[in-house]
């Protein structure tokens, strides 16, 4: 028998899984445990049973009922959380435990990295917190017009929120307690008392979406429609680079 024949290598099956999707999965597994989502979706259905009962008991203005319900519990709640707890814990988790090492060490595009996790983040963060959100806007009774502003508003928000809290958490440590002073003392108290703050206050452009759609004022909603859009957007997109550059910069060993 011909030696070569006996030593030449296997036949492979299929392609080789791109590097981009391997980190994407290796993100999944890792910060997607059962306990995050489990009291995820628990919010999210808290949500729900509430916009069913204010949908069952008050009946009158369901459109402007149901906007403050998706303003004051959706938007000031919801989806900053449930994106803050994924988006900050891609690489904060990593950073703390120090295994951020083993993959800034490997050959790897810091772009593919910040993307990948960015991505993980927003397969998670959009399903757990923007379909419970049109669900229970539904649920109010506020009617498609309703249901179209939380759809554009919660998304946006998510992907300006995915690229700002995936940066925190590379930046600092405790990026948890970072991000919950960001959304509760920053956009909860702070950006209503100045109009500068509000500025910086991604809740506030959401607000503006659902009022600009809507009809409803609301507060911190005094930006245009297509600048509500524009900024936030343009927010998570700085987030990531920023995450790009702390990425190649920084020392994590």
């Amino acid at each position: 028998m011909d030696p070569t024949i006996t030593n030449a290598p296997a036949p492979t099956t299929g392609r080789t899984p791109s590097v981009f999707f391997t980190l994407y999965k290796l993100f999944l597994r890792t910060q997607v445990t059962r306990t995050r989502v489990i009291s995820l979706v628990s919010l999210g259905v808290v949500g729900m049973l509430v916009a069913w009962g204010l949908g069952t008991t008050l009946r009158a203005n369901p459109l402007v009922r149901g906007t403050d319900f998706v303003n004051l519990y959706g938007l000031s709640l919801l989806v900053p959380i449930v994106v803050l707890v994924f988006a900050s814990s891609m690489f904060g988790d990593l950073r703390d435990d120090n295994t951020l090492v083993y993959l800034w060490l490997r050959p790897v595009s810091r772009i593919k990295l910040a993307l990948a996790a960015a991505l993980a983040s927003l397969t998670v963060s959009w399903p757990l917190a923007v379909p419970p959100l049109v669900i229970g806007a539904a649920l109010t009774g506020g009617g498609p017009t309703l249901v179209r502003a939380t759809l554009l508003s919660a998304t946006v928000v998510t992907v300006a929120y995915t690229g700002i809290f995936l940066a925190l958490g590379l930046r600092v440590k405790r990026p948890l307690v970072w991000g919950l002073l960001y959304v509760f003392i920053w956009e909860g108290f702070i950006a209503r008392g100045s109009f500068t703050a509000a500025k910086g206050a991604i809740r506030a452009y959401g607000s503006s979406i659902l009022s600009s759609i809507t009809g409803r004022t609301l507060v911190l909603a005094d930006i245009s429609l297509s600048w509500s859009i524009v900024v936030p957007l343009v927010a998570g997109v700085v987030g990531l680079a920023y995450t790009v550059l702390r990425l190649r910069r920084q020392d994590v060993a």
